[in-house]
């Protein structure tokens, strides 16, 4: 199995964990008809998730390249665009992005993720590949 496709797994186990219910695996929406967005992108998902009628969208990111700045230039420009159109589209969705726990203990701690994360209100889920479990939710 794909390290991705296991990072995904996880964050699907670990909502799953928390009594969330998986709606949509994977996301597809709409901007125009020319411009469809799928969630899947890079090998990467967009998940969608119910639980006491609060609804999610998490953009699953592995952090897994020789560069975590280019992993997190790529993430961010996903994720505005993903929140942009789900504001569009699916207003009722709060959007996530998924961050597994070695990269946030580390990366996120820096200075420009930091800061970026909390000008452009970035939400994150923080999730344990390996224990397949949600450690923290950060809005």
């Amino acid at each position: 199995m794909l390290a991705k496709d296991r990072f995904y797994k996880a964050v699907k186990k670990g909502l799953e964990k928390e009594q969330w219910v998986i709606t949509h695996d994977p996301l597809r929406i709409s901007f125009t008809e020319e411009d469809e967005v799928r969630g899947d992108l890079l090998a990467e998902r967009m998940l969608v998730a119910a639980k006491m009628g609060e609804k999610i969208a998490v953009q699953v990111k592995s952090f897994l390249s020789d560069s975590a700045f280019f992993d997190f230039h790529v993430a961010l420009g996903q994720y505005f665009n993903y929140r942009l159109i789900l504001e569009l589209n699916e207003k009722e969705h709060t959007l996530y992005l998924g961050v597994p726990i070695a990269a946030y203990e580390s990366f996120f701690q820096r200075d420009l993720p930091k800061a970026s994360v909390k000008k452009y209100q970035v939400k994150l889920i923080v999730y344990d590949p390996v224990d397949e479990v949600i450690v923290k939710w950060k809005n």
